[in-house]
């Protein structure tokens, strides 16, 4: 589970990365950063009802997102905040292969 510190939690500060024009997409996910004071990364993840109509489709892509991101967090470059936005093609995708697509658009993002 990715802790709370890592989490961007206040909308303030998710209106601020998705007004950012910095980023890195795939057919499944993509991720828009912007840099932030602090010594570390923050992250939030989106899946919306486009992806699906089920909140469990939608909260377990959302579990899966978060721990491959925990998984990886040593390598992440700190310093930014980040949204990993989702889209439909991922429900059809299984954890190795997010997380495959996660880390080549985050290597595109430079976060990695």
């Amino acid at each position: 589970m990715l802790a709370k510190d890592f989490r961007l939690r206040h909308e303030k500060d998710i209106a601020r990365v998705l007004k950012s024009r910095a980023g890195a997409f795939d057919s499944a996910c993509g991720v828009k950063t912007v840099k932030n004071s602090l010594e570390y990364s923050r992250f939030a993840v989106v899946v919306g009802t486009k992806v699906s109509k089920k909140a469990v489709d939608r909260n377990r892509i959302r579990r899966q997102y978060r721990e491959i991101v925990r998984s990886m967090m040593k390598e992440i470059t700190s310093g930014f905040d980040v949204i990993l936005l989702t889209a439909k093609p991922a429900l059809g995708l299984d954890y190795h292969q997010k997380a495959a697509k996660l880390r080549s658009t985050m290597h595109r993002a430079k976060l990695l």
